[in-house]
């Protein structure tokens, strides 16, 4: 019995699981219902929970069943309602079908429309993009455009510079497009174009500078002229080989056209001819006929490029060569005045260029540059003009050859160049131009003595008096107070001979014009030609018409003639004496002997050189008689009263003096003298000065009188009046001991010596 309510128990148990667990089956979630059901199986009623469970479905499938009875006719309505809207969906859908088939044949057109919309769109932003894209390259192409037309009309600067924006301003903002990478490879062509087709306008540039030169410098030279007013010195003097220009010249000028983007130009040098000028109007500068835009392209071209210094060794070694050209002068020259003209137009246009360069450009030539030039220039010209001048023998062309060279210098002068030497040179020209004077005016002194009758003048009334002595001033009291009919005493050749020498004068200073020189220069250079025409050309035309046998002068006037060249000769040695300027105080020793007396003695030589066609005897008493008169005058000078003191010193100046004209006694200058026959002249001036520089007075004192006494020349007079002028300046001089032995007090000695001259004197007047 408790086994049975032990089962009971049981049972019931177990039925109470079961429900609990059909309970969590309906509640639970599906996905969480695997431990449930594992609780059964893990049980051993599983078979009493499927009872269970097939209980507990046909429960539900009864209440399932009760609900649909319930709601059945609601359903059967429904589905009645659903028949009925199928019917009317399906009308829907054939009204749908048919309203999208009208649709879709409506909108087929709006859809091509729509396509073509599209495509227009499309395009449009296509269009927009590429309107963009061309924007931003048609600048580009524009400037490559201008570029090639820049370079096209040869404006190489301005070219340059759009190239140089072209290439750091536009190209990067395309740079990646094919034809641009194609111009960024052509951009170092292009810049290397444009340096040679510059540097090509350079060298035509030069090479028309080299070939109107002489334009330039003719033109630079007019202005010289104009401002110096010497239009009548040069191109208004006809001479031989140069003719006056007419009055209109036409010039050669290069066009010179200004734009904003050149530096200077940017026009090719042409050369065009301008109006013809009247002589009367203002000469251009020679910088307004020359167009030099192509060297400041050039040399802006190339410092834009970095290369400026290899322009610059390019302009100054063509330069260089074109002045070598332009210095060559041609073999010809020497034969006409236009010759030398065109030479010096041709050197005076080159510097004026390079002048101009130099004031223009920065650095391009430089100041140091010009001057090697000119000093090469300098050299060559007066080297061509030394060697082409000595080949000439008119003096009207060496003269108008002067005149182009002052000219010449004066014209570089304006333009800073140094000329001293160009005059120096002409002073080498101004010598031989003398003696081309004296050779023309030696024929015609011959000319005049050949066609002279050597009959003194006659004069029949006062008219014809008047008229000779208006020709050659010449007074005679004597002659005037004698009635007509009189003579004069000389022939036709005398008046002749003195208006040609005025002639020489007026030639010779003619050339001294403009030359800078002082005129105590211009008067010595006049005086030494004029010796020179009186002494050689004059004396030698007069020696020859003595010399001649046929020529009726009577022993009288041989005579005359003598006497008067002895005259003549001493008062020029007169007035080479006038020039002595001796310093009687010196203390200082000399060492050579004094100008004037140089002077006179080269005088003395050229004289006696063309005494050679004299007779020996003229020839001999002429050279004795200016070497007495020489003596007599210096031994006078030393003596005159105005001379109240000297000292030693100049003692041995004169001595020197003295010992030059022993010199020029010694070398002969007239033949058929013994040896010591001419010395002899100066043997009183030896004696006194040996006497007094040796101090030599015991010898004097003890000899004097013996007849070879070694001072017997020397008057004790002379001796004395020479002694009492040293005497107040022994004090001052300390000479003396350098040349006596004896160191006594020269004071006691001088007037110990002079006590023994007076008395020297006394007794031998006694």
């Amino acid at each position: 019995m408790e086994r049975g309510k032990m089962a009971e128990a049981e049972s019931l148990e177990t039925a109470a699981e079961h429900e609990r667990i059909l309970r969590e089956i309906e509640s639970t979630d599906t996905a969480c219902i695997g431990p449930t059901l594992r609780s059964v199986y893990d049980g051993e009623e599983h078979g009493r929970f499927m009872e269970k469970l097939e209980t507990r479905i046909r429960n539900h499938d009864r209440e399932i069943e009760k609900m649909c009875n319930f709601h059945y006719q609601g359903f059967v309505d429904s589905i009645t309602e659903l028949l009925k809207v199928r019917g009317e969906a399906q009308k829907l859908k054939n009204q749908v079908t048919d309203t999208n088939r009208k649709l879709q044949h409506e909108g087929k057109e709006l859809v091509i429309a729509m396509e073509e919309l599209k495509q227009c769109r499309l395009q449009q932003r296509n269009i927009s993009a590429t309107v963009d894209k061309l924007m931003l390259c048609l600048p580009v192409l524009e400037m490559y455009s201008k570029l090639r037309d820049q370079m096209k009309t040869k404006r190489h600067y301005p070219a340059l510079k759009t190239l140089e924006h072209l290439e750091h301003t536009y190209l990067p903002q395309v740079s990646h497009y094919r034809f641009c990478k194609v111009m960024v490879d052509n951009i170092p062509k292009l810049r290397e174009e444009i340096k040679d087709v510059s540097m090509s306008d350079l060298k035509d540039f030069l090479e028309s500078i080299r070939k109107h030169s002489d334009k330039i410098g003719e033109t630079a030279m007019k202005q010289a002229q104009q401002q110096r007013n010497l239009d009548n010195i040069v191109l208004q003097q006809p001479r031989i080989g140069s003719k006056r220009k007419s009055k209109k010249d036409a010039y050669t000028i290069f066009d010179t056209e200004i734009e904003s983007t050149s530096p200077k130009s940017e026009q090719d040098s042409g050369i065009l001819d301008v109006e013809d000028e009247e002589d009367d109007e203002e000469v251009p500068g020679a910088q307004d006929l020359v167009d030099f835009s192509p060297v400041y392209r050039c040399l802006h071209i190339y410092s834009v490029l970095g290369a400026r210094e290899t322009f610059e060794n390019y302009y100054r070694k063509q330069r260089r060569k074109q002045a070598r050209l332009v210095l060559q002068p041609p073999s010809n020259m020497h034969e006409t005045l236009d010759g030398y003209r065109k030479y010096f137009n041709q050197i005076v246009g080159f510097f004026v260029v390079e002048d101009h360069i130099l004031h223009t450009t920065q650095g391009l030539v430089n100041r140091a540059y010009i001057d090697e030039l000119w000093e090469m220039a300098l050299s060559k010209t007066i080297a061509a003009l030394r060697t082409h001048s000595s080949y000439c023998s008119d003096p009207n062309l060496v003269l108008d050859l002067k005149n182009l060279i002052v000219l010449f210098a004066d014209t570089l002068q304006v333009y800073g160049f140094p000329v001293n030497q160009l005059f120096d040179m002409l002073l080498e020209i101004r010598d031989q131009y003398s003696e081309t004077l004296l050779k023309k005016w030696a024929g015609i002194f011959r000319n005049i003595l050949d066609s002279d009758n050597y009959s003194p003048i006659p004069v029949t009334s006062e008219e014809m008096y008047k008229k000779v002595v208006g020709q050659f001033p010449f007074q005679d009291i004597e002659l005037e107070k004698q009635p007509f009919p009189k003579k004069f005493p000389f022939s036709e050749f005398v008046p002749k001979v003195y208006n040609q020498i005025k002639e020489f004068i007026y030639a010779c200073l003619k050339f001294s014009e403009d030359l800078h020189l002082s005129s105590t220069e211009v008067d010595d250079m006049i005086r030494k030609s004029t010796n020179l025409l009186l002494t050689r050309t004059l004396s030698n035309s007069l020696q020859n018409v003595i010399k001649r046998k046929n020529i009726g002068l009577t022993e009288d006037a041989r005579h005359a003639a003598e006497e008067e060249i002895y005259t003549n000769l001493n008062q020029k040695i007169d007035q080479f004496l006038q020039l002595a300027d001796y310093d009687w105080m010196t203390g200082d020793l000399g060492n050579k002997a004094s100008d004037y007396l140089v002077d006179l003695i080269a005088f003395l030589r050229s004289t006696f050189a063309v005494f050679t066609h004299l007779p020996g005897k003229v020839a001999q008493t002429a050279c004795m008689s200016a070497c007495k008169h020489l003596a007599t005058s210096l031994m006078q000078l030393l003596l005159e009263a105005e001379v109240r003191q000297l000292t030693l010193g100049a003692l041995q100046q004169f001595n020197l003096d003295v010992r030059e004209c022993e010199q020029f006694a010694r070398s002969g200058p007239v033949p058929g003298f013994q040896e010591d026959t001419l010395q002899l002249a100066f043997i009183d001036l030896r004696q006194l000065l040996d006497l007094f520089i040796q101090w030599d007075w015991s010898t004097y004192l003890a000899d004097y009188g013996q007849p070879n006494c070694k001072y017997l020349r020397v008057n004790p007079v002379t001796a004395l009046t020479l002694l009492e002028k040293m005497k107040d300046t022994s004090r001052k001089n300390n000479m003396f001991a350098q040349f006596r032995k004896n160191e006594r007090d020269k004071q006691k000695l001088i007037d110990t010596v002079a006590k023994q001259l007076r008395g020297l004197i006394s007794s031998h007047h006694s």
